[in-house]
């Protein structure tokens, strides 16, 4: 049995995240009181019916937060289950403008206080659990089915779920800004660059040729070969820290050649039995010009 507990700044996408959690065979809960979770989780030992679950928590019920750590305490000491907590955020700017899109007021919002100060706010009481989370996905530069793909990279499958160290290996335009959850950055704009190769401008790293003109020269391959040995050695201590999950970013100027070409390349060295390699490309669909 795998539960999770789904928490993180309002507006950031935790409604999108239920769905998805619901799609892959998840029993979920929104925001139960985390005084509560004991009791159902015992009642559902007790039936037998040990489904998969996630709960979904976060500032809408702030006076639950007291009762918070101590659930923690007790879902993370438990050997009946597999516990993991998914913390889902948003740069404030990203946030601001969800909420004037959808027209809606923040639930916490007290007063006059503007929108800014309430979401500070609300990030300050929040900080505790994003520093417990085994997991982190920032959504601000994201489309929607890019950050279901990142759910799904996690938690679908009950092999990547047992606590099987992740590796989520992400290509982005530094013209776009850097990735919020990247633990590591390369900056791989030393690589030729096929933009300029007129019939390989409008294509992008996934295309073969592309990729080659990209992958074939020895600055490329010696930077992989070190990017891939630096990363190897260090694996074991994130994983010695606790760490659940690692995101390598991979940027270029576009997000479009050369950082998409040395990702998906990056991606099939790290994959193999000890470790769950996801490859993404945030930025792949950009208009560069």
């Amino acid at each position: 049995m795998n539960v999770v507990l789904i928490t993180g700044m309002l507006g950031a996408g935790k409604t999108i995240s239920l769905r998805v959690f619901e799609d892959i065979g998840y029993y979920v809960i929104d925001n139960m009181p985390p005084s509560l979770i004991r009791p159902f989780i015992s009642l559902a030992k007790e039936s037998g019916k040990q489904q998969d679950t996630a709960f979904v928590i976060d500032m809408r019920a702030e006076s639950y937060f007291s009762e918070m750590k101590e659930a923690i305490e007790y879902l993370r000491s438990s050997k009946d289950f597999t516990f993991s907590i998914l913390y889902i955020d948003a740069d404030d700017e990203t946030l601001i403008t969800r909420y004037k899109t959808s027209r809606r007021r923040h639930s916490l919002m007290k007063g006059s206080e503007s929108m800014q100060a309430t979401i500070r706010r609300e990030r300050a009481l929040l900080e505790p659990f994003k520093d417990m989370a085994d997991y982190y996905i920032d959504t601000s530069a994201t489309t929607e089915a890019q950050f279901r793909e990142k759910i799904r990279s996690i938690f679908e499958g009950a092999e990547s779920i047992a606590r099987r160290f992740i590796v989520n290996v992400v290509s982005f335009g530094f013209k776009y800004t850097l990735p919020r959850d990247a633990d590591i950055v390369f900056d791989v704009r030393f690589a030729p660059n096929p933009f300029y190769i007129e019939e390989l401008k409008h294509t992008n790293g996934l295309n073969p040729d592309t990729a080659a003109y990209v992958l074939d020269k020895e600055e490329t391959r010696r930077f992989l070969k070190m990017a891939f040995d630096m990363i190897s050695y260090l694996l074991p201590f994130y994983e010695k820290e606790g760490k659940s999950q690692l995101v390598i970013a991979v940027g270029c100027t576009g997000g479009k050649h050369r950082s998409v070409a040395i990702a998906e390349r990056l991606g099939q060295m790290l994959s193999g039995k000890d470790v769950y390699v996801a490859v993404s490309h945030r930025d792949i669909d950009k208009d560069n010009k």
